[in-house]
This record gives structure tokens, C-alpha cells and sequence, in this order.
């Protein structure tokens, strides 16, 4: 199958991306992922990416767009591909739709992953993180730590990132809004949307995810 995974920043896209990409058998691939392996690895477009976000400045949509169709040309991509993140823009989902047409293929649907925008702010905002591992993620809500403010995995200090504060939440919403969920309705006009609610536990919305494509490959 060949998956865009669509819906407002913690969505969960990511650990819905992971376990949908490994029941499906088909590559995750993330934008988060193309920039860091592009970097690390020194390529062309790596460096150019490196050049904008050393300056503070966004990547243009060309150098993610080569990106992508970079990944999407890797033998594993071959059968099937899971994005993430990618398209952001209607730019994009354009470019994304050429790319595909040239290669004669077509995507198999579009997945809309969707909360209401409080609960989006509850979830980021409540977040606490680790200052020793980042890797350690705790919730205020939903993931408490044993001790208020100490790491359960290190006793290191929680503490909340400056992109997690609620004034950030909400940039990064209106970000979505104006730039990505336009791209839905893009989607639509071509039948290829299937929304489902990422409410509840993770378990639960992976299964109405796998649902939702099944019924789409009918």
C-alpha cells in the first residue's frame, strides 16, 4: 500500500506511522528522518538543508520535495510506503502526485488522524521530558512520574520544553491549519481521505486505522 499519513501536531502520527508501517510491511518514512539521514550522510541536498536551518531559515519545499523522491526511490519503497509529515503543503502534495504519475503508480489513501485542538494542547503542553535523555518523556496527565519532576529512568530533572509551552502549541496549530489541512480537502476531491479519530488508547487507534484501510482496499 501506499499511505499518506495526515493530522495536527500530537496526533501520534509517529507511533501510529510505526506500528501501521509494520503491519502493513511497508517502509515508515518520515520527514524527520529524510532531513537527519541527508545531513549525516553529506549529501547534496543534506547540505543545502544544513544551510537554511543553520541560518534559522525554513527548507525550501524543492529540497524536501528532492528528499522524499530520493527515499521513494530506494528498492524497499518499491512496493509500498507509509509518509509521514510529507506532504506538508499543497505544494508538495502536488509535487508528490507528478512524481507519482511519472513513476505510473498512485497513492492507495490518505489516513486524516484527527483530535480536537484541546486535547492537541493537553497533550503537548503536559508533556515533560528528561534533561539527561530526551528520550525519557513523561506526561502530567497521562504518563505521571513516580516522584513530581524526577526522571522514573534516571532521576534526572523534568522539565518542560520551550515547544511545548501552550503559546507554541497553539503557533504550531495555526501553522497546520493555514499550511498542511488544506491538503485534505486536496485529497478529497480525488476520494482518497479516510479519517478516524486518534482518541483513546494506542492500541485502539491503530485498530480503527487498520480498519479504515482495509475498507479503502475493497
Amino acid at each position: 500500500m501506499r499511505i499518506v499519513l495526515v493530522g495536527p501536531p500530537g496526533a501520534g502520527k509517529g507511533t501510529q506511522a510505526a506500528f501501521l508501517a509494520k503491519n502493513l510491511s511497508i517502509p515508515h518514512i518520515s520527514t524527520g528522518d529524510l532531513f537527519r539521514a541527508n545531513i549525516s550522510q553529506g549529501t547534496e541536498l543534506g547540505k543545502k538543508a544544513k544551510a537554511y536551518m543553520d541560518d534559522g531559515a525554513l527548507v525550501p519545499d524543492e529540497v524536501t520535495i528532492g528528499m522524499a523522491e530520493d527515499r521513494l526511490d530506494q528498492p524497499d519503497a518499491a512496493a509500498g510506503f507509509l509518509l509521514d509529515g510529507f506532504p506538508r503543503n499543497d505544494h508538495q502534495a502536488r509535487a508528490l502526485d507528478a512524481y507519482l504519475t511519472r513513476k505510473g503508480i498512485a497513492l492507495d489513501g490518505v489516513l486524516d488522524l484527527e483530535v480536537p485542538e484541546d486535547e492537541v494542547v493537553k497533550r503537548i503542553a503536559g508533556r515533560r521530558t528528561c534533561r539527561n535523555n530526551s528520550a525519557h518523556t513523561f506526561h502530567v496527565e497521562y504518563k505521571k512520574p513516580r516522584t513530581d519532576g524526577v526522571c522514573d529512568e534516571c532521576g534526572g530533572e523534568l522539565y518542560q520544553r520551550t515547544d511545548d509551552a501552550e503559546d507554541k502549541v497553539r503557533n504550531r496549530l495555526e501553522v497546520y491549519h493555514r499550511e498542511t489541512e488544506p491538503i485534505i480537502d486536496y485529497y478529497k476531491q480525488q476520494g482518497l481521505v479516510m479519517t478516524i479519530s486518534a482518541l483513546g488508547p494506542v492500541a485502539e487507534v491503530t485498530r480503527r486505522a487498520m480498519e479504515a484501510l482495509r475498507g479503502g482496499d475493497e
